[in-house]
């Protein structure tokens, strides 16, 4: 197996299949890929080419990875073919050993080796994941909104607001794609507008330091509504971003609206950055949980305003492609796309 330090390149679309010899051997020994966010832990087992059933386990419910897949393994009766494993994490991978930022669990690449007897694994960020699947998607997996044709062959960028915010490319380096994994949610987030510097100064009073993510993702979105209701003097209560989501789709409160309205435009000055550092002519891709929910408000918000809004290079960006990916287990295109490229 791959270790987590080596990039194999995503399989282009249409690639031929591989030697049988591959695959019969590939059948006698099962791979467990994985996708594990702060909130959700997907797994699925690969066997040859064939991926099965994606299991959603919630992460609150087990103390430690290892639990979740005992749990997970615990009622298949083939169980001990189950010989590698392949893991998306939200989180830096460093050593083989990853400590999620937004949960208590610890995935340690030699544990689950002694765990479960893997004869190997890979460790990678769960963004690199979905990075290495935006070769394989299709039109049924992502929903355009706006910008021109992707350009086949050119770089593209993948941003996620979720429990996290996660961000990867890929690139073409010497005729080949190459993923780069990155840390871009925890970069310094920018305000384009006076409101938007209010609500960052009123964040930096928090936090100190205000990230990309202190707003984009679920979390975010939360402080957004809190940090708007503070400047605004509105009394609200303290709202989970499933609550704000549906108050601002349904135009029931006016603080949800506003911060959705935010996130949105906010989401799009730091997608059109993305896109201008990694010349994503490929496309810019919007994963996580939250863009799915709310992509018709999405398309028609500020963000492609915003994204495009970069002086001189608004010209450049119009034609940049942008959508979201609407298929929730989109990463595991990515995993086995890397287990069968060991």
């Amino acid at each position: 197996m791959r270790s987590s330090s080596k990039h194999p390149s995503p399989r282009p679309r249409g690639a031929a299949a591989r030697a049988s010899a591959v695959t019969v051997n590939l059948a006698r020994e099962q791979t467990l890929l994985g996708d594990i966010g702060g909130t959700t832990a997907r797994f699925a087992v690969l066997t040859g080419d064939t991926l099965g059933p994606i299991d959603h386990l919630q992460v609150s419910q087990y103390r430690s990875m290892v639990d979740a897949i005992h749990g997970f393994l615990g009622s298949r009766q083939d169980r001990d073919r189950v010989g590698a494993a392949v893991l998306g994490v939200a989180a830096p991978v460093e050593g083989g050993r990853s400590v999620l930022v937004n949960s208590q669990w610890v995935v340690d690449a030699a544990e689950l080796r002694a765990a479960f007897g893997f004869n190997s694994i890979s460790l990678i960020n769960d963004f690199e994941a979905i990075a290495y699947a935006l070769p394989c998607l299709s039109g049924r997996d992502v929903r355009p909104l706006a910008g021109g044709k992707p350009q086949l062959g050119e770089s593209m960028a993948v941003l996620g607001p979720g429990t996290g915010l996660g961000m990867a490319g890929v690139v073409r380096w010497e005729d080949r794609m190459t993923v780069i994994p990155t840390e871009g949610g925890h970069a310094t987030l920018p305000g384009a507008t006076p409101r938007e510097d209010a609500v960052i100064a009123h964040l930096r009073h928090k936090f100190g330091h205000v990230s990309a993510e202190r707003a984009l993702s679920g979390p975010g979105l939360e402080n957004l509504h809190s940090a708007i209701a503070a400047i605004d003097g509105i009394a609200v209560s303290s709202e989970t971003a499933p609550e704000i989501v549906r108050q601002a789709l349904d135009r029931s409160c006016p603080v949800s609206v506003a911060a959705v309205d935010m996130f949105c435009a906010m989401l799009g000055t730091v997608a059109g950055d993305l896109a201008l550092m990694f010349r994503a002519r490929g496309g810019i891709y919007i994963a996580g949980g939250i863009a799915p929910r709310i992509v018709d408000l999405l398309a028609r918000s500020e963000f492609h305003a915003r994204f495009r809004a970069k002086g001189r290079f608004e010209p450049y960006l119009e034609r940049v492609p942008t959508a979201v990916i609407i298929n929730s287990d989109a990463a595991f295109l990515g995993l086995k796309s890397l287990a069968l490229d060991a």
